[in-house]
């Protein structure tokens, strides 16, 4: 199976601030540090803060302050980028990091922001269907050979893919979403397939996750074995009276504290205990690369040190 790859997704106020988490996940042994692209106000609704960087300007940033941190999108939503811009963008931030981008793409979810940003929210299908072509228009543009593409949503003409990014055949792709649709298209066009879930009464996330591995599975095929599969959890704590971690956490979902105990995703216990829950996790669900919120780079430090290249 792979091994384990840790990565943070950040964001900051000031420059000083977002230097300062590159450096620390770099040092810490994290494999990438994401930023999630969002603009409006409230990005992610209740209990979301929000966002300050734009996700481009500051892996670039982050990538010329280190020297093997993995940059990306986790994930850039393909209707706030002109698909051949955002192609263009992505190869160049590849080739100047000198192969440490990861362009993760997903079809866009949040009505609300689209409408404060003056932008069509159009229904599922249509979404979907642009996010495989932008897939293609990027892998097409990163071959470097000229081409042209006349898809329902994309269309470009007399279009040469330069620059050729440095990663071959070409740069990583990550694809995120929780459907049948796009965690097929993630499966056969992806290198890291990211799962979307949440901590909510009443939501069976094991059983999802379940459901959407096995999407994975059944599209992927033979190549299953070669993807990562990427998860957030949402709550990380090492301690030594996980009881009390969950009292204290659990009203922040409406839920019962014993709710949270197994839950996919959180990860509350001792040291050992989360090596072990992440190990059973891989085994379970395939679930390798694991991304934690920027609050708890620190006090996750600990598991990557641990787990890396296991």
């Amino acid at each position: 199976m792979p091994p384990f790859q840790f990565a943070v997704c950040g964001d900051a106020p000031s420059a000083k601030d977002w230097r300062d988490l590159a450096t620390r996940s770099e040092d810490y042994g994290y494999t990438t540090l994401f930023v999630a692209d969002h603009y409006h106000l409230q990005a992610g609704g209740l209990g979301y803060p929000p966002q300050y960087l734009a996700p481009f300007p500051a892996i670039v940033a982050a990538a010329a302050w280190t020297s093997k941190l993995r940059v990306g999108t986790r994930v850039a939503c393909i209707d706030y980028h002109l698909p051949a811009v955002l192609a263009k963008e992505a190869a160049t931030i590849d080739l100047l990091s000198e192969g440490r981008l990861i362009l993760g793409l997903g079809a866009g979810w949040h009505e609300a922001e689209y409408e404060a940003m003056d932008l069509m929210f159009a229904d599922a299908p249509t979404r979907v269907q642009k996010l495989e072509e932008v897939i293609a228009l990027c892998k097409a543009h990163w071959s470097g050979e000229p081409f042209k593409l006349d898809g329902q949503e994309v269309r470009v003409r007399d279009y040469v893919g330069l620059p050729v990014p440095a990663a071959r055949p070409h740069l990583s792709l990550m694809i995120g979403g929780s459907k049948k649709r796009v965690l097929s298209i993630a499966a056969c066009e992806g290198d890291i397939v990211s799962l979307s879930n949440v901590i909510a009464s009443g939501v069976d996330t094991v059983a999802e996750i379940e459901t959407q591995v096995g999407y994975v599975r059944d599209a992927a095929g033979e190549r299953f074995d070669e993807l990562d599969i990427e998860l957030m959890p949402l709550c990380v704590e090492i301690t030594d009276d996980p009881d009390s971690a969950l009292e204290r956490l659990s009203p922040m979902f409406g839920v019962e504290p014993e709710f949270l105990r197994d839950h996919p995703l959180v990860l509350v216990g001792s040291l050992d205990h989360l090596v072990d829950e992440l190990e059973k996790r891989r085994a379970v669900f395939g679930v390798n690369y694991v991304t934690i919120p920027q609050y708890f780079v620190d006090a996750f430090a600990p598991v990557v040190s641990c787990l890396t290249g296991r």
